[in-house]
């Protein structure tokens, strides 16, 4: 029997949204699952470009919706950027007049190359599904990108639909607006889709966890600011201890009632359900549809000959060490949402600062609080954040000052109107990105990343630069030798090590080993792998905790033996770590 409300009188569009790792793809893909059982035809959307979803389903994820086999009436999309952006492209050249010389159309697509434009390209292909009246579908099912992604991508409707209105002069960064108008009335009815309550239903996930939920708590009040207000709530990962005798499973007990009754009064007025933890990964289509039943597959043999393997590896604190040893350098803290990243990158900061070194320690994740990680003040320490509101206006300032002395009024008017398109604020982000990375050559630097997709988003415009930036040079017969581009940097493993960051379980690290793979095809390896809040080493008996622990053993095993041969193990703390004291004890 199905545990979850949303079920009942389902409208057409679900939008799965919450901190990353919080379970978002496995509960869209069993809701998808469960509406075609009940007869629907269901398209399954992923936003996110760091989808797992053809793990999990056993089918090879297109940019055209693709049958799921054995779940007859299920199709899945993958919104891929890259080829969203080629797509916008052809279509913006083909509005061109015909009269266009080849000089202009070349200008077009250069100016279409940047990863704003990859951005927008995705989200027109995000709002071709909400704006299409025959789309031959019962529902639309989106699992979405991690919260701040997400976010952005839902605010595009409207900064769009704003940026336009009226705006029928210039260029943007997307290239000529006669390109980018003829997308002015398919921005308005996605708009109009996400804000009609009869249509629409955003799903906020969260774990019963603190900052999870504070999180979805700041996410459903920016989604109402923007029109989105049919919201309700799920809770995944709830567990119930058998044995009350059983420290560890009572203290995890304890701890997600704990979050659950402390939640803020904005999101317990929400409809809300809540899923048991599961003793299964949900990869294939028989644990996805057991997710929303009462089922937890067991296995027969739980943890036999599971060895104490967590003495094999050594902790954070061992990197720390091997990190100080440099003097110097950017270290950047990467994976998936909901990993413990913004933890991870914390405890190592500290650990640099109580040897000795000073520390700037910042993210680029736009739903990041490092300074509720902290709690408090330490010296040595530089703690903050790229925010892209504020990059985006000291970007503005600079670009009005260095160029607006020689405008007149109206010219200024027109450049100023041109910066207030969304996509500067990627173009600003990236600024702010370099200046941080350039600090790391005489000092430490450590950098908590956005969650992966996102990340790989900013990967892409370094690469975009550095290309941009040796053609620019080598046109002006200037010598590159002496050029560093932050994509360099990045690369040079004497001033830049890579932390990737997971739980031991299937999805964090498939998505962790294919972030590896795209980092080495930039050139950029990988330093080490941190696996956060192992119960390998509890002690609990409890036979849910001891089946997920048999799989916690098979994933460091398969880094072990094919992915990377620097382990370090966080074990699994009873008390979050939050705040100085606790994170030093760490490091």
């Amino acid at each position: 029997m199905s545990t979850i409300g949303i079920l009942n009188r389902p409208t057409r569009f679900l939008f799965f949204t919450g901190k990353g790792g919080v379970g978002k793809t496995s509960i869209s893909t069993a809701v998808a699952l469960a509406l075609v059982a009940a007869g629907k035809k269901v398209l399954l959307v992923s936003t996110d470009a760091a989808s797992n979803l053809d793990e999990m389903l056993g089918v090879e994820l297109k940019n055209t919706p693709v049958p799921v086999p054995n779940a007859e009436g299920l199709f899945v999309l993958n919104i891929d950027p890259d080829n969203a952006a080629e797509t916008y492209r052809q279509r913006v050249i083909e509005q061109m007049s015909q009269d266009s010389s080849e000089e202009d159309r070349a200008n077009v697509r250069e100016q279409l190359s940047g990863a704003c434009t990859t951005e927008i390209a995705a989200f027109d292909e995000f709002a071709s599904l909400l704006s299409a009246k025959n789309i031959d579908y019962d529902h639309v099912v989106f699992d979405t990108a991690p919260t701040g992604h997400t976010l952005r991508l839902l605010s595009l409707p409207k900064a769009w639909t704003g940026f336009l209105e009226g705006n029928d002069r210039g260029a943007s960064c997307l290239g000529p607006h006669s390109g980018l108008k003829m997308q002015e009335a398919r921005f308005q009815k996605a708009l109009s889709s996400l804000s009609d309550q009869a249509h629409t239903t955003v799903v906020l996930v969260t774990r019963p966890e603190q900052s999870a939920i504070l999180e979805v708590a700041r996410s459903s009040e920016e989604l109402i600011s923007l029109g989105l207000t049919n919201q309700k709530l799920i809770i995944n990962g709830v567990f119930k201890a058998t044995d009350p005798n059983d420290l560890v499973a009572v203290s995890i007990q304890d701890l997600a009632l704990k979050a659950i009754n402390e939640m803020p009064e904005s999101i317990k007025k929400l409809p809300t359900d809540q899923i048991p933890l599961k003793a299964f990964d949900t990869v294939g289509l028989t644990a996805l549809k057991a997710l929303l039943t009462d089922a937890n597959l067991l296995p027969s043999n739980q943890v036999e000959n599971i060895k104490n393997i967590t003495s094999d590896y050594l902790g954070i604190d061992a990197l720390v060490a091997q990190f100080a040893l440099n003097g110097h350098g950017l270290i950047m803290v990467m994976g998936k949402g909901g990993v413990g990243k913004t933890t991870i990158a914390a405890a190592i900061a500290i650990g640099l600062v109580k040897r000795g070194h000073k520390v700037h320690l910042t993210t680029t994740d736009p739903a990041a609080h490092l300074e509720a990680t902290l709690n408090d003040p330490l010296e040595g320490l530089i703690v903050d954040r790229i925010d892209p509101k504020i990059e985006t206006q000291r970007y503005i300032d600079k670009i009005m000052e260095r160029k607006g002395a020689k405008l007149n009024a109206a010219e200024k008017d027109l450049m100023l109107e041109d910066l207030k398109s969304p996509c500067t604020e990627e173009v600003a982000v990236f600024h702010a990105f370099s200046k941080v990375v350039s600090e790391a050559h005489s000092s430490f630097v450590v950098l908590d990343t956005a969650p992966t997709g996102h990340s790989l988003l900013l990967m892409d415009a370094t690469g975009a630069y550095h290309r941009q930036s040796m053609r620019d040079l080598s046109k002006a017969g200037m010598n590159t030798a002496r050029i560093i581009t932050p994509l360099m940097r990045l690369q040079d493993p004497d001033y830049t090590q890579i932390v990737l960051v997971s739980l031991a379980e299937t999805t964090p690290v498939s998505q962790a080993a294919a972030l590896q793979e795209d980092l080495r095809r930039a050139k950029i390896e990988p330093y080490a792998w941190v696996i956060n809040k192992s119960i390998l080493n509890s002690g609990t008996q409890d036979p849910l905790l001891m089946a997920r622990m048999k799989g916690e053993f098979k994933q460091v095993e398969r880094i072990k033996t094919g992915l990377s041969s620097k382990i370090f193990i966080l074990p699994w703390q009873a008390k979050p770590p939050v705040g100085i004291d606790a994170l030093s004890d760490l490091c």
